[in-house]
């Protein structure tokens, strides 16, 4: 079955738009000398992450510096499409997820890069901000377990990453971004396969898969077995 009410189709996403638009509502208001403050505190570099991991990685999915009047749109076309397949709770783990384990890896990428020599030192303090690791993940988790609809809302929301945003350009030389959006983009997939699996054996148990009903958690539609995800 769907979700039940507004808060679990759509309370993460809505939610995460919120405390997108006003982190970049205070962003934009600042100095320059306070953005660069900002930026560098919120700044998922290998310094920051090795001194105090827990605010950067808060603040660095809630800032896009240059890109204000996209991000909403993207993530509003990922997120909510993720919200409403598989309700709140579950497309906040995904999205939490997929942020958190991308950056971990390309951040841990550059640590060891840094400390073998092949990078300069300075790597370790580059600035890394942006929700784009929420939105790929998000992506993954829509396209698996949406609808036709959100699915096609979905490919085309990475197709605008992929060949407008070049999210993947320099993943041969493990660049730090495109390792990330590799990365979220993998647990995204493999989380919503995850939840997807579970509901499948639970309904199965139950007795609960029938043919003619809808075709993915979460959204109505289709002719593919429902699975509830409790």
């Amino acid at each position: 079955m769907p979700p039940h009410g507004w808060r679990a189709r759509y309370g993460f996403a809505l939610a995460y738009l919120m405390c997108f638009a006003v982190t970049d509502l205070v962003y934009v208001l600042l100095t320059p000398a306070a953005q660069t403050t900002l930026l560098a505190w919120a700044s998922t570099s290998v310094a920051n992450l090795e001194h105090e991991p827990v605010i950067p990685l808060v603040l660095s999915a809630l800032l896009a510096p240059g890109y204000s009047w996209a991000w909403p749109v993207l993530i509003a076309l990922a997120v909510l499409g993720a919200n409403r397949a598989l309700g709140s709770a579950r497309a906040a783990l995904v999205c939490v997820a997929g942020h958190v384990i991308g950056t971990l890896v390309s951040e841990g990428i550059v640590a060891y890069r840094v400390h073998v020599g092949s990078l300069p030192p300075v790597d370790r303090v580059l600035v890394d901000v942006g929700p784009s690791y929420v939105v790929v993940a998000a992506i993954a988790a829509a396209f698996l377990a949406g609808s036709w609809a959100i699915r096609v809302v979905a490919v085309l929301d990475f197709a605008a990453l992929v060949f407008g945003g070049d999210i993947f350009d320099g993943l041969s030389h493990l660049d730090v971004a495109a390792v990330g959006h590799l990365t979220a983009l993998v647990t995204g997939l493999v989380i919503t396969a995850a939840l997807l699996a579970a509901a499948y054996r639970a309904a199965t148990s139950a007795g609960g898969v029938t043919d003619g009903q809808a075709d993915q958690v979460g959204d109505g539609g289709g002719a593919s077995p429902e699975y509830e995800l409790p």
